[in-house]
């Protein structure tokens, strides 16, 4: 059989939850199970004439100074030195609520505004090929002057369509500020969610196909992970329309009157996935009343069919029954012809019996 999405995977181990109960807040530990990836900042300097990317281990200057009209993007993919995330708050003067909220991959997709910078949290939803099953992964973005500080927990391609574009000479992205970059580095992960709600849509497709010819107990197993999979999706995509929804309403110097035609655009995009995913949790909700009604169904069938045959057998057993007693001197007895007879009685019964249920419709 077929193997459906599981749940969304659950990224806080309960051990590491408990490290931080009862510490002060602003303590930083990561919290999250990326554990065996090192820490690496990719440094990407650029603007309309001029691109310089180099990656480092370790912060060996001092990231705050940014040449105009030059845009500096600090890629970090990797929480566990904590030293590294630290160092980096002391040169942009992060809150140390903020740091705490890197650290910590459990947040809710969240936007907050500092005046100097914009902190937000989203999560990138993805399908392992591998694994078959979804996972997430949070993404920390700061949105300062001239700079975009993005935070990953692990190494992935994401962003690598990103530095592709910003490598090209007349892009967009070479002409355009760090509040587009800030921009861009959000559209594509949403654009994630299409692949991710696609998914979703096949495995409900498929699970529908089997539940009209052949509902098994295992598909009411997949239907309940599919379940419990819709309701995190949920969590972590509804979220940000509240996110795109702040950048657009409250005035901020660090976004510009141009980017809010991108920001329109982006809130339509996640309007489109929170309805698909409505409509797909409505369904899954559906399939578990279709399940039982095809489970009912095929036991009223089975239950027809072992009616039938014990109503027919019923009238066979009694003359069985009847002329099976030894009684010496039945009439019948004495008739040479009187057990072929018999047969052609029982047999013309069944006929009979079988034509009045035709008859009644009830096979």
């Amino acid at each position: 059989m077929r193997r459906f999405s599981k749940p969304l995977r659950n990224a806080i181990p309960s051990s590491k939850k408990k490290r931080k109960v009862g510490l002060p807040p602003g303590t930083l530990i990561y919290t999250g199970d990326k554990v065996k990836e090192k820490t690496k900042i990719k440094v990407t300097e650029y603007n309309a004439d001029r691109f310089n990317s180099e990656e480092f281990k370790e912060i060996q200057m001092d990231l705050t100074k940014i040449e105009k009209p030059f845009i500096k993007w600090i890629d970090i993919y990797g929480l566990t030195q904590i030293k590294v995330i630290e160092e980096i708050g002391h040169q942009f003067n992060l809150h140390p609520l903020v740091l705490e909220d890197i650290l910590s991959p459990n947040q809710r997709p969240k936007l907050e505004d500092f005046g100097n910078y914009i902190f937000a949290v989203l999560k990138k939803l993805s399908w392992n090929q591998e694994q078959q099953d979804f996972e997430y992964e949070q993404i920390s973005l700061i949105l300062g002057d001239n700079y975009v500080i993005s935070f990953q927990e692990r190494d992935t391609n994401l962003f690598n369509p990103i530095y592709e574009r910003i490598q090209v000479p007349k892009g967009k992205v070479r002409v355009m500020g760090a509040d587009y970059l800030f921009y861009v580095l959000i559209d594509i992960i949403v654009d994630d969610y299409f692949i991710v709600i696609e998914k979703v849509g096949e495995d409900i497709e498929n699970i529908e196909d089997i539940l009209i010819k052949n509902p098994e107990p295992e598909t009411l197993q997949s239907i309940y992970r599919l379940k419990r999979s819709s309701i995190e999706l949920r969590k972590s995509i509804w979220p940000i329309r509240e996110v795109i929804n702040k950048l657009q309403r409250e005035p901020s110097n660090l976004i510009g009157d141009e980017l809010q035609i991108y920001l329109r655009d982006i809130y339509e995009h996640i309007f489109r996935i929170s309805d698909l995913l409505e409509n797909y949790r409505d369904i899954i909700f559906g399939m578990l009343d279709m399940y039982l009604s095809s489970v009912s169904n095929r036991m009223n069938d089975i239950m027809k069919v072992l009616t039938i045959i014990s109503t027919i057998f019923i009238p066979l057993s009694f003359l069985a029954g009847f002329y099976g007693m030894n009684f010496l001197h039945m009439p019948e007895l004495t008739q040479p012809f009187a057990y072929p007879i018999l047969i052609m009685i029982m047999v013309s019964i069944v006929l009979v019996m079988l034509y009045f249920f035709k008859r009644k419709k009830w096979i």
